[in-house]
């Protein structure tokens, strides 16, 4: 699989878009965080934390995003769809879960987030920002893929949880 193929993979996997229609281009990404509504900057190196976040809701959302992440990589696939929105933004949860459910049996897969951050917060919505590495090994063939990026998860207050509506990423130009 050459660089193009893994790109994509990590842009489907990591959006968990499946649809099309659906996936958010650059353009879109940047008119998004052009008019406020992703809570960061594609060039920026710093990025910062969002204030006014209860310690509480902190915690809540950080445990959120890492049960997101731990679910997918251990493969359980009804511990991960439980993360999702029951309305998300951008992409189906059906065929979110079927698309998971074949990379699952095709891929070692394992996702890694590091430097993450709320970048945005309010009582019903967050945004966690988000260095993501993406190692694949295709199990039929042996062959092995890595791929980084950055990625913003917003999570949406459901029930009392926090679950993910939407995700933008972009991978990393090398």
């Amino acid at each position: 699989m050459n660089k193009w193929l893994i790109a994509v993979f990590a842009v489907f996997l990591l959006a968990a878009c499946s649809d099309k229609e659906q996936q958010v281009n650059v353009k879109e990404h940047e008119k998004s965080i052009e008019e406020g509504t992703v809570g960061f900057e594609v060039m920026g190196e710093n990025i910062e934390e969002a204030t006014g976040i209860p310690a509480d809701e902190k915690e809540s959302i950080k445990n959120s995003f890492e049960e997101y992440i731990d679910s997918f990589n251990v493969k359980d696939i009804d511990r991960y769809v439980s993360t999702l929105s029951k309305n998300p933004q951008g992409f189906s949860v059906e065929e979110d879960k079927a698309a998971a459910e074949t990379i699952f049996e095709q891929y070692d897969i394992t996702k890694t987030a590091s430097d993450v951050t709320i970048v945005k917060y309010d009582k019903n919505e967050a945004q966690v920002y988000a260095n993501i590495l993406t190692e694949m090994t295709e199990l039929a063939s042996g062959t092995e893929l890595k791929d980084g990026g950055r990625q913003v998860t917003v999570f949406v207050k459901e029930d009392g949880d926090w679950k993910v509506t939407s995700i933008y990423y972009i991978g990393n130009q090398n």
